[in-house]
């Protein structure tokens, strides 16, 4: 048997960088399923692309674009009509980083 592409290590990491509390058991689990997945995708390392043209889509995509048109604006008076707090003409926030 080919030794294992994840380890238990590997996942825990992962698990910590996505603060997701992991039992032990889902340990094991997903690094079977992880393993397994990589296995599988290392099968298409087998196919012949030479023929293959390279996309970025599966589909035909293109661009839908809309004209680039300069409109009237909304006044800074608008713009603060709704504010629930405002402070010399700006929105009033609640401070999110100390300081």
């Amino acid at each position: 048997m080919e030794k294992p592409k994840i380890s238990k290590k590997d996942v825990q990491y992962v698990a910590r960088l996505a603060r997701l509390n992991v039992s032990e058991d889902e340990m094991e689990v997903f690094t079977l399923q992880l393993n397994s997945i990589l296995s599988y995708v290392e099968k298409l390392d087998e196919l012949d692309t030479s023929n293959v043209e390279p996309m970025s889509h599966v589909i035909d995509v293109c661009n839908a674009f809309k004209q680039d048109i300069v409109l009237e604006s909304f006044s800074q008076e608008v713009a603060l009509e709704n504010a629930p707090e405002r402070e010399e003409g700006f929105f009033k926030v609640p401070r999110i980083i100390g300081g």
